[in-house]
């Protein structure tokens, strides 16, 4: 590697090099803006990095790392109660509990660095893989081993990138896909994608909506937000427990500290029976692009009114009607994204452990560790 290359490791955004904005500018997530609420607003078990490339004195690539500390989180889920998931649990608690995130793990999809052309991508990954072996030092400065590095979230061409000799020791792995939602030319507003729909799906529109008749839904502006913060934060957990498997749980201020930072760019929905918040979704305006972001709701009205599916119509509808080319569904509820239209994106990670001995065999116990998600892809289209 070109001796000119550099790296520089900043623990706090506040700190970061001329030029970081202009250069990340296509990707919100990667923002000064962004950054900085998520240090402020982070999950208790997280700690962020952000990394500066430099050709000389230039900045010609930018990055997020996050250290997430299993240990400190009380239940990974408790959807599954089986001794799969008991062993899992164990394991990851004494052998891989101290992870290093390059990449954002609160996220899907290659939100991890940004290079411009000034900087090979064969060099930028490099200069990433010795600013992950720094981190490494740092936290272990602390009396925090780093057991797991993980690169994360790519697409089957980004991944292929990383087929250099640097990345020989990790592990290539694929999780669950990224549903990505794609806007059609042909659709200028809302009604245009529901004709679009097969009978079956029109039917499934309607009864959905029909269900929700007596739901009120409100954009709520950060005051609200702030009055709600309490039941916003019970809603939030109710969905989150009973995922399969959490790294983390959200503080109760982070979606204040996002709508106070982010302002329109950021937008949190409220929905109500009778004055009473029963559930709300989030969304981030990221360039063309809308990123579904976290979502609450109360377990029995959901049922009973399709609240869950209501909300995926408004996130489409949304993202029509203001000229949006792409909704990111991120994982989870894979079947239900699918049946409006959401098509799977298979993402890749690496992933290493720190003890050599135990690296050899990442590989093989990575799909008992998995969580496995059966389902069946839709097409609601004629």
């Amino acid at each position: 590697m070109g001796s000119n290359f550099s790296f520089q490791i900043y623990s706090s955004s506040k700190n970061l090099p001329i030029g970081w904005d202009s250069l990340v500018v296509d990707n919100i997530f990667l923002s000064s803006d962004y950054l900085s609420v998520l240090e402020s607003s982070a999950p208790t078990n997280m700690d962020c990095h952000f990394i500066g490339l430099f050709q000389d004195q230039e900045l010609v690539g930018a990055a997020l790392s996050q250290f997430i500390n299993l240990s400190e989180v009380s239940s990974f889920g408790e959807r599954d109660h089986c001794l799969k998931t008991v062993i899992r649990n164990l394991v990851f608690k004494n052998l891989s509990s101290k992870v290093l995130v390059i990449g954002n793990n609160m996220l899907t999809g290659q939100n991890s660095y940004r290079f411009n052309e000034k900087l090979p991508v064969a060099e930028g990954l490099i200069l990433l893989e010795k600013a992950s072996e720094e981190l490494k030092k740092i936290f272990n400065q602390k009396g925090l081993k780093i057991h797991l590095t993980i690169f994360k979230d790519f697409a089957n061409q980004e991944i292929q990138n990383f087929k250099i000799p640097e990345y020989n020791p990790f592990f290539n792995f694929s999780t669950q896909p990224n549903m990505v939602f794609y806007i059609q030319e042909s659709w200028n507003i809302f009604d245009d994608y529901i004709n679009d729909l097969s009978k079956k799906y029109r039917d499934q529109y309607k009864r959905a909506r029909k269900k929700a008749t007596t739901i009120t839904k409100k954009k709520l502006s950060l005051e609200e937000i702030k009055e709600y913060n309490i039941r916003i934060h019970e809603l939030y957990m109710n969905v989150a427990k009973n995922a399969p498997f959490n790294t983390f749980y959200l503080p109760e201020n982070h979606f204040e500290e996002f709508k106070k930072a982010l302002k329109d760019q950021f937008l949190f929905y409220g929905y109500f029976i009778d004055n009473e918040l029963i559930g709300f979704n989030t969304l981030i305006k990221n360039g063309k692009d809308i990123d579904t972001y976290f979502l609450g709701y109360d377990e029995k009205h959901q049922r009973e009114k399709m609240l869950y599916l209501n909300m995926l119509y408004d996130m489409i509808g949304y993202s029509i009607n203001k000229g949006y080319k792409r909704i990111i569904f991120a994982r989870t509820a894979l079947e239900i994204k699918s049946s409006v239209g959401a098509k799977p994106i298979k993402m890749y990670g690496l992933m290493k452990h720190s003890n050599p001995f135990i690296n050899l065999f990442v590989s093989k116990t990575f799909s008992y560790f998995e969580p496995v998600m059966k389902w069946q892809e839709r097409n609601p289209f004629k």
